[in-house]
């Protein structure tokens, strides 16, 4: 579950210490109602009083207000002892959760396939037309049903069987991970997040998948993952964390039933914990993503600086910010949060739109813009952040933050 640092109480209440003149006023008093109750009641004059007299008007005023002076310095003391113990109490719990919220994952391997990536072609032109902005979203007929909408689509022949061409695209992404996984152990187990969404029902795709994986030559055995996206990937962070199992994520968007304005893409990603991984060496580290509670630009805003803050990252050291899964409505909030932030990107400006270079890449959204930024800081390139929707069209939009692998870098705890 997400970690809400908005939920730790608030610094316990300190009490007011006490203050010397309204003691100073109370024993006057005392002494002033002590010695007019001797001369009131007593049948001598102030002169003939004797000493055992007036140490009796003087020493029970003195003695009740001592008891009642050390009786407040105790009540201050015990409401101070308390103060400190709650807020020592909340400093452990706000430091826990700081912990928490700040585990990452290593990146070990990132590849994605998109109309900008012919097969057999190097991933290299495809990243430099990504950045570039390159735009592929073009009106064209659809793999269903021949009817020309706009979207994008993977390489392959326009009348091919389908299930031959995710066949293939299901080949390429596991081609580029078994190439990782060969210098891993065969027992190493894995965690396998596969997302296909696609208008192929289940039953022609998963086929396709099955005969890919044994393809592959990947010897790891997988053991599949409950959830979806960076929610499933918030959920690892939390359960996860010491677990010797590699997260392998697999998404594609494929032949979706409506088109119009999609993107077909597939995803390959291959992450590790950092308390256990230690074989591969890591491309980038992947920090906690943070939802927006809301779509509004508030709940973005703190969304943005949250997973800021889980990095930790300065806003002003991103090199690239990308957009993918995002709808039209959503661009005054990413516009406010720019500026309040703010990220030395803007539009056309190192803020990588990739809905409207490609169109929307569906469930694949999320991982295709993680595997672009990482590709990018391969190629030296400092921290990336990432603005991200899902499928859900009410859903907050998701901030998540990728910084480069410093040389010596410590593990987390």
């Amino acid at each position: 579950m997400p970690v809400r640092l908005d939920k730790i109480p608030s610094p316990a209440p300190r009490p007011a210490s006490p203050r010397i003149w309204p003691w100073v006023c109370l024993l006057s008093l005392l002494l002033l109602l002590s010695v007019g109750k001797s001369l009131l009641f007593s049948g001598e004059s102030l002169n003939q009083q004797s000493i055992d007299v007036w140490q009796h008007t003087l020493g029970v005023p003195l003695f009740v207000w001592c008891v009642l002076l050390f009786g407040r310095l105790l009540l201050y003391m015990g409401q101070q002892g308390a103060a400190d113990s709650w807020d020592k109490a909340r400093e452990e719990d706000l430091l826990r959760k700081l912990r928490r919220g700040r585990r990452s994952q290593q990146v070990l391997s990132a590849n994605l396939f998109t109309a900008l990536r012919n097969q057999g072609e190097e991933r290299g032109k495809q990243l430099d037309d990504l950045l570039s902005g390159t735009q592929v979203l073009t009106a064209q007929p659809t793999r269903m049903d021949e009817t020309v909408v706009r979207h994008s689509r993977l390489a392959g022949a326009k009348h091919e069987d389908l299930e031959k061409v995710l066949l293939g695209v299901f080949n390429q992404v596991l081609a580029e991970l078994a190439q990782t996984l060969a210098q891993l152990p065969d027992e190493k187990p894995l965690a396998l997040l596969l997302e296909v969404e696609s208008g192929l029902p289940r039953s022609q795709w998963h086929p396709a998948w099955q005969r890919a994986w044994t393809a592959s030559g990947i010897r790891q055995s997988a053991m599949p993952v409950e959830g979806q996206g960076l929610s499933a990937l918030d959920q690892w962070l939390d359960q996860r964390i010491d677990d010797q199992a590699l997260l392998l994520v697999v998404a594609v968007q494929f032949a979706p039933l409506q088109p119009e304005g999609k993107a077909e893409a597939a995803v390959g990603l291959l992450l590790g914990n950092r308390l256990t991984q230690t074989t591969l060496p890591p491309t980038a580290y992947l920090h906690r993503p943070e939802r927006a509670r809301a779509t509004t630009s508030d709940a973005l805003l703190y969304a943005t600086r949250q997973a800021l803050d889980w990095a930790p990252l300065e806003a002003k050291s991103v090199e690239h910010a990308w957009r993918v899964g995002i709808d039209a409505q959503r661009n005054a909030a990413i516009s406010t949060v720019l500026a309040e932030v703010p990220m030395p990107v803007k539009h056309n400006q190192r803020l990588i739109d990739l809905d409207a270079s490609l169109g929307h890449p569906g469930t694949a959204s999320s991982w295709l813009a993680i595997a672009a930024a990482t590709q990018t800081i391969q190629r030296g390139a400092g921290p990336q952040f990432i603005f991200s929707g899902d499928s859900a069209v009410d859903a907050g939009l998701w901030s998540t933050a990728l910084t480069p692998v410093l040389p010596l870098s410590t593990k987390e705890s």
